[in-house]
């Protein structure tokens, strides 16, 4: 049987803004770490006042790359959003979900655009 841990956003951040990438990747690496573990995890955005895209990108977003979408369906959850918020968590997982399924397209396109021929 896996634990089940709820993790306070605003604990780990240190305030109700959560627009960082690099507050986000704190987020992540604790979620990962839990999952890798094959533990249940609870993301509560509870006193989260401010989120944005780039935060979730770096949370929840690119757990898709290492893990499977099942598995993170099985064992992540999310409470205490706002729905607004929960539509913006549904674009960063839809987008992520796309862009890891299609990586390298994506990264070529990007390199095009930019004009770095790496």
């Amino acid at each position: 049987m896996s634990n089940i841990n709820t993790i306070r956003v605003f604990d780990i951040v240190g305030s109700g803004l959560c627009v960082s990438s690099d507050d986000g990747q704190l987020v992540h690496d604790i979620i990962a770490e839990l999952l890798r573990k094959k533990n249940k995890v609870i993301v509560s955005f509870e006193g989260v006042d401010t989120l944005i895209s780039a935060f979730l990108n770096a949370a929840i977003g690119q757990l898709y790359d290492e893990f499977s979408e099942e598995d993170i369906r099985t064992n992540l959850s999310v409470e205490n959003m706002v729905p607004d918020d929960k539509e913006l968590l549904k674009r960063v997982i839809d987008n992520a979900k796309i862009y890891f399924k299609n990586r390298k397209p994506f990264d070529d396109a990007w390199k095009i655009e930019v004009n770095d021929e790496e």
